[in-house]
């Protein structure tokens, strides 16, 4: 390994070296590791030798990195943020173009858009570290648009499966990534606090989202409300490509299979991505269907619509409050408890809740706990990588928890129609049963990093 410039190993906010002198001599500081080298320096718990990568190298602030804050989270806004108004078009379709469809069938659409945002995550990890955020964002860009472009004039099953559900989520996928991955290499320290402001767009996304599709759609119809909407995911996707950047230089490795296969030998991955799968599993049950549920219960659509944008502005708290309070007392802390909150509030609250009022609180509260455990993935994840495979291994834990968004939607419409009055209760247990076993494993996770002690991990 090339000797570090000692220009170079003086970092710190009050640093002269600028991020493109970094970038430009990047591969005179050092050599470009193998996949073996990164799996002996991890088992060995030695950090890199990399002047990039070293924790005192982050800026933790700056023009650039607050400015890739802003346009992650403007990332967010168009990908999760329109994923989280699933509920709104799970109801919308089963009474307007799919009402002679099963509650089962109309969930693929929901269950699909959020599977292929989320499988997309190891391929556009490997572009990303092989290439950079910059062609993503602009192929993302066009096929999101290009997708909703499509389904504004869907009225087919089939059709509303491949823009909809299909291109669109593609996309979406392609600025999803990058959008993380960028902000982890501004910063360290502050690393949860940053990602909790780049996902908190997902929130305020999944608030804005349904509110105009509620109004829009009596006032100019269906496809005009889609036009709109894609036409703002334009406006915000411009303002990404202009913004988001990476302070780490791409590194160009052989495409290896193993690369993908590696970091689930690492225990603590393998455990943090069972993890995430039981969670993703139960949690997107609420998300599909708490609206449908409502209404079974003799909410009006109007009120039962606007349970989507309560949970999502109550996960505007679930992901930047928890994630701050992750960088003091440890994420996997913080993880733990949000997660137990998260099965207590289906177990405890949804499944017995009836009345109107009971099943606001739950929408709020299921806001704050859920959004934290979507805020967190990443940075738990960033927390056991290294730098280097970031990109890989974030999409590597999404890819996988992508199969467990594609079956739980289905899987609960399924027990909903097996039951004879078409009731929820079980798809419930599900959806409650699946967190609690999320939470022993993030447990069993924190207790194979740090053991039994009360420490900040």
């Amino acid at each position: 390994m090339a000797e570090t410039n000692p220009q170079l190993a003086h970092t710190g906010h009050d640093s002269q070296v600028s991020v493109e002198g970094l970038e430009k001599n990047s591969d005179q500081q050092s050599k470009e590791l193998s996949d073996a080298e990164l799996e002996d320096a991890e088992k060995a718990g030695k950090p890199t030798p990399n002047p990039l990568t070293d924790p005192k190298s982050f800026p933790e602030g700056g023009a650039k990195a607050w400015l890739t804050v802003a346009g992650a989270s403007a990332c967010l806004f168009v990908s999760f943020g329109w994923i989280n108004c699933v509920g709104v078009f799970q109801q919308y379709y089963q009474t307007h173009q799919l009402k002679e469809y099963t509650t089962s069938d109309v969930s693929w659409i929901p269950a699909l858009q959020i599977f292929f945002m989320l499988f997309g995550g190891s391929f556009v990890g490997r572009i990303y570290d092989q290439y950079g955020p910059r062609y993503l964002l602009l192929v993302g860009t066009f096929l999101h648009v290009f997708g909703l472009m499509m389904t504004s004039i869907s009225s087919k099953y089939y059709q509303l499966l491949l823009s909809q559900a299909i291109c669109s989520p593609i996309g979406a996928s392609m600025v999803f990534y990058p959008a993380f991955t960028c902000a982890s290499t501004w910063f360290f320290e502050k690393r949860g606090a940053a990602l909790g402001l780049v996902v908190a767009g997902s929130s305020l996304g999944g608030v804005i989202f349904p509110i105009m599709i509620i109004h829009l759609i009596p006032e100019v119809g269906f496809g005009w409300t889609l036009r709109i909407c894609a036409f703002l995911i334009l406006a915000l996707l411009t303002f990404a490509n202009l913004t988001v950047r990476s302070r780490i230089p791409p590194m160009k490795r052989p495409f290896s299979l193993m690369a993908f296969i590696r970091p689930l030998k690492v225990p603590s991955f393998s455990l943090l991505t069972a993890a995430v799968f039981f969670f993703y599993w139960g949690m997107f049950v609420p998300f599909t269907f708490i609206v449908v549920e409502a209404q079974s219960h003799g909410m009006s659509l109007r009120l039962a619509n606007y349970l989507v944008p309560i949970l999502n502005a109550a996960s505007i708290i679930g992901r930047t409050v928890p994630n701050a309070i992750a960088d003091k007392v440890g994420r996997f802390n913080v993880m733990v408890v949000m997660s137990s909150f998260t099965t207590i509030l289906i177990l405890a609250l949804w499944l017995p809740a009836t009345g109107n009022a009971a099943i606001i609180v739950f929408a709020a509260l299921f806001g704050i706990a859920s959004g934290a455990g979507i805020g967190l993935t990443p940075a738990l994840c960033a927390q056991v990588s290294p730098i280097q495979e970031i990109g890989i291994r974030t999409g590597t834990i999404f890819t996988i928890a992508a199969f467990a968004a594609l079956t739980g939607s289905p899987i609960g419409g399924q027990i909903i129609g097996d039951t004879h009055d078409g009731s929820f209760r079980y798809a419930k247990v599900f959806g409650g049963v699946s967190c609690a076993i999320a939470t022993a494993l993030f447990i069993i996770t924190r207790i194979n990093l740090a053991g039994f002690k009360m420490t900040k991990i």
